[in-house]
């Protein structure tokens, strides 16, 4: 079921919440965030060229221990380098360097659980089972709702929730504030 695409659909799927939580540019760039965050499980498709011995698909980067401690570094990287800049773009003077690490942290969290979940709901079919809860079950977790693969289910999940944000920034950002959700 999850390509590309599919991942960042679950992606801006589990940063729904965002716009409930904050208001223009802060939820953007949540929501901007858990996408990118959404992808990085699939780092061991590049991992796998380089050590091929010990690393496989759906191994140690599809766990949520994985996803904590990459979801930390993320965080500490974010809050490094924007933490001087994040108030004049977002525009919340709340914004100190740990509540940068907060919410950078959470943002990285929702994405990659995202992947983890989205790869439960669909990884027997042509690829390893994953066991999201390793080193402390190791059984293989899944649920095997729809085929790999599926291109349309894909793109049509991607189209259906880039289209449900639009639309919640719309119904949930005050008339006044519509013209801060572009990031110039």
């Amino acid at each position: 079921m999850v390509d590309i695409t599919g991942h960042l659909a679950f992606g801006l799927l589990f940063a729904v919440p965002a716009w409930f939580r904050w208001t223009d540019r802060a939820s953007v760039a949540f929501i901007a965030l858990a996408a990118v965050a959404a992808l990085l499980p699939d780092i061991d498709l590049w991992l796998v060229r380089l050590f091929p011995a010990e690393v496989h698909h759906h191994g140690v980067t599809h766990t949520v221990v994985f996803v904590t401690v990459a979801s930390l570094v993320g965080a500490a990287i974010v809050t490094g380098l924007f933490r001087r800049r994040i108030d004049e773009w977002i525009g919340h003077r709340r914004f100190d360097a740990s509540r940068v690490f907060r919410f950078s942290f959470v943002a990285f969290l929702t994405g990659g659980l995202s992947h983890v979940f989205a790869d439960v709901l669909s990884a027997p079919d042509i690829s390893t089972p994953i066991e999201p809860f390793w080193p402390f079950f190791e059984l293989p977790w899944t649920v095997d709702l729809v085929w790999y693969n599926a291109a349309w289910i894909n793109s049509g999940f991607f189209a259906v929730m880039v289209l449900g944000h639009v639309v919640l920034a719309y119904l949930l950002t005050p008339v006044d504030r519509r013209d801060r959700l572009v990031p110039i």
